[in-house]
């Protein structure tokens, strides 16, 4: 791995990424600038030079008035390129390369067009045919560049910059493009060669040094790749970062010795350097000791000069690949420790670990520290929801109503918030605001129509429970129709009309729907077993119910009273007390259930 080598690496990534970002944004401020004037109506700057600076050249053949045509549709379409409208500046710019087919400030607008649009073929042939009629122009170079390394043409690319190089030879950030496409295009030597350039005219360059390294590694120049470290070191014999390229470049070439001689000497000259125990600890993973390689790592995790990103990016690193780091529960338990001790006050740290204990389906102690993250950063909603939904995996309600409570007063634009309140309320019975909260949490809602049905089902549930029973069917009818595939609502709905004993057919199809897609739901057989059992359909009630009892419900109360009822329906007395009383002792104490087992009948709700 090696850790200095690796950071290196990204800061170079960053830094190209962070020029062409730098270029892109040069492209654009001519554009932006041509917007701004043609809509602002100003006196100091006129159309026509408004014009001339976009167009390099208007065309010469182009009589007065189709001048004029042209530049009118020119200057809307960077207007409706401003409002961001792709498709009329297409048609606006189209329209100029009608009147003049030799527009190349039209082709390039075009070009930009099409790039964004990813279309890069269509780009590159507007770009090359705008180069070719004006050559002098560097945007348009810059743009086929960027577009040419896109579509991953880097030889191509690297000819632009070639090309740009002609007219601006010491313009460093041509030069390193240019030496980085030519890597890409895996011509080696070229790129060196690039890079040898660069550096007569900066100097020794850690930057340089490091990418001709890593270009002769992959001609397998060796020798040649020890020679640029060792040039670096010669440069800045205090700098322990080179001996750590030294180390991971031995380390690469299997010379463990070298290897393990220059991370120490790292830690002769730094003592601090928490990061050479990050590396240490890749080189005795590397030769198989993974006891030292873990020792090497709390060293890192203890000092205070690693950043805590750096080793929370360790830390899942090495979680997340436990066959090749061998990290243990325990293992990863001193780690968060560490973590944990060096930095209390971070809200990752916590985050991290919360989710460690999730995976190992410790939710109870995962919503303790979620909690203590809320602590430091109260702000963070994923934090507030990942609480919500361990609250209602936990079936802790009162914890539930008081964590949806706090979550909607800081989001109070947060849906999920409010539906998550709901669901307590319902549990906690608090049905008059649990109709009250679904309204406010559906005004919310844009585009979600399953989110939607989730909210109706609920606000139905509070109807129902309020005894406004045709209320919430009608609640029930639009949550299906919203959700067809909320099985939660179908199953509810057809019981309720079951205990209503109305709409029984529909009831029975309901059910039916959600029996066929949870075969061994406990709770959703029962629901089916009870339509049947009000449509007279005891034998197969009896048949549906046994199932359900099969499937857990074996020390359900209700469940156990159904198949009673059932029983009794089909003259099974005996077996019918017998079950009666199984609900009784599994914790049954209706009054109509009392008075089943006393008069040994049965008697309906």
């Amino acid at each position: 791995m090696g850790f200095s080598l690796q950071l290196y690496e990204t800061s170079l990534v960053l830094n190209r990424d962070f020029k062409i970002r730098k270029m892109i944004k040069k492209l654009s401020v001519v554009i932006l600038l041509i917007a701004m004037v043609s809509c602002s109506g100003t006196k100091k700057i006129t159309k026509q030079e408004v014009i001339n600076a976009a167009i390099d050249k208007p065309s010469e053949e182009l009589d007065e008035q189709k001048q004029q045509e042209f530049e009118y549709l020119f200057v809307e379409a960077l207007k409706q390129k401003m409002f961001g409208n792709a498709q009329k500046v297409i048609q606006l710019l189209s329209s100029c390369l009608a009147i003049d087919p030799n527009s190349s400030a039209a082709m390039y607008e075009l070009a930009n067009i099409h790039a964004s649009n990813n279309d890069f073929t269509s780009a590159s042939l507007l770009l090359e045919k705008a180069i070719n009629i004006n050559p002098g122009n560097k945007w348009y170079k810059l743009l086929l560049g960027q577009i040419y390394q896109q579509s991953n043409k880097f030889l191509e690319a690297a000819d632009i910059y070639t090309d740009l190089l002609k007219g601006d030879p010491e313009n460093m950030e041509y030069l390193y493009t240019k030496a980085t496409l030519l890597a890409n295009a895996k011509k080696y030597d070229e790129a060196i060669a690039t890079y040898d350039t660069m550096e007569k005219m900066t100097g020794i360059n850690e930057q340089i040094s490091v990418a001709k390294q890593q270009l002769f590694v992959a001609e397998g120049k060796i020798d040649s790749a020890f020679k640029e470290i060792e040039k670096l070191i010669e440069f800045a014999p205090d700098e322990p970062k080179y001996y750590g390229l030294l180390a991971d470049l031995y380390q690469s070439q299997g010379d463990k010795e070298n290897a393990l001689k220059y991370y120490n000497k790292i830690l002769k000259i730094e003592p601090e350097n928490g990061f050479v125990h990050f590396s240490l600890a890749n080189y005795y993973m590397s030769n198989g000791d993974m006891e030292k390689s873990f020792e090497e790592t709390k060293k890192g995790f203890y000092s205070d000069n690693v950043d805590i990103k750096n080793k929370l990016q360790l830390y899942l690193m090495l979680t997340s690949n436990r066959d090749k780091s061998k990290l243990t529960d325990k293992k990863e338990g001193e780690l968060i420790k560490i973590l944990l001790e060096k930095h209390p006050n971070e809200f990752m740290v916590y985050s991290v670990y919360a989710e460690s204990l999730i995976k190992k389906q410790k939710l109870a102690e995962a919503k303790t520290v979620l909690l203590k993250a809320l602590k430091i950063k109260k702000d963070d909603y994923p934090t507030w929801e990942r609480v919500l939904f361990i609250d209602n995996d936990l079936q802790t309600w009162d914890d539930l109503y008081k964590h949806s409570k706090e979550t909607i007063e800081l989001f109070p634009n947060q849906p999920q918030g409010y539906f998550l309140h709901a669901v307590a309320c319902i549990q906690l019975e608090k049905f008059e605001e649990t109709v009250t909260v679904s309204d406010e949490g559906l005004e919310l809602i844009v585009d979600n129509p399953q989110l939607q049905g989730q909210f109706l089902m609920l606000k139905g549930e509070g109807e129902y429970k309020l005894n406004k029973k045709q209320e919430a069917f009608k609640l029930f009818d639009k949550a299906v129709a919203l959700d067809p595939e909320n099985y939660v609502a179908l199953n509810n709905y057809a019981y309720y009309l079951s205990l209503d004993g109305s709409n029984l057919d529909k009831a029975e199809r309901m059910s039916g729907r959600v029996v066929e897609q949870f075969p061994d739901n406990a709770t959703y057989l029962d629901t089916y077993a009870w339509v049947l059992f009000k449509k007279g359909d005891y034998t197969l009630a009896k048949f549906y119910m046994e199932s359900a009892i099969k499937n857990g419900g074996d020390e359900n109360a209700t469940l156990l009273e159904h198949y009673g009822d059932i029983l009794f329906m089909l003259k099974k007395i005996d077996e019918a007390k017998e079950f009666w009383g199984k609900a009784k002792d599994n914790g049954g104490n209706s009054e109509v259930l009392l008075r089943k087992i006393k008069e040994q009948k049965y008697i309906e709700q």
